[in-house]
């Protein structure tokens, strides 16, 4: 848990910084810092479904003995 949320500081930085130096609005930087990490949040909860759901078909063909195609 300690990693995570080391991760989560870096991130939130590095997307404060980012619109921070893009803009020079301290507004924009803290918006894009709160909003950018929410939304990849939500976007990597939705990439692990469907690769979870990649995974598990993969396992069912290898079961049923039919080639694996990608």
């Amino acid at each position: 848990m300690s990693k995570t949320l080391s991760f989560a500081c870096v991130h939130f930085s590095v997307a404060f910084l980012v619109g921070y130096l893009m803009t020079g609005s301290v507004w924009v930087g803290g918006a894009l810092a709160l909003v950018e990490p929410a939304c990849n949040t939500v976007a990597f909860h939705l990439h692990e479904k469907v690769w979870k759901r990649i995974e598990t078909r993969r396992a069912a063909r290898a079961v049923a003995g039919t080639p694996l195609t990608t």
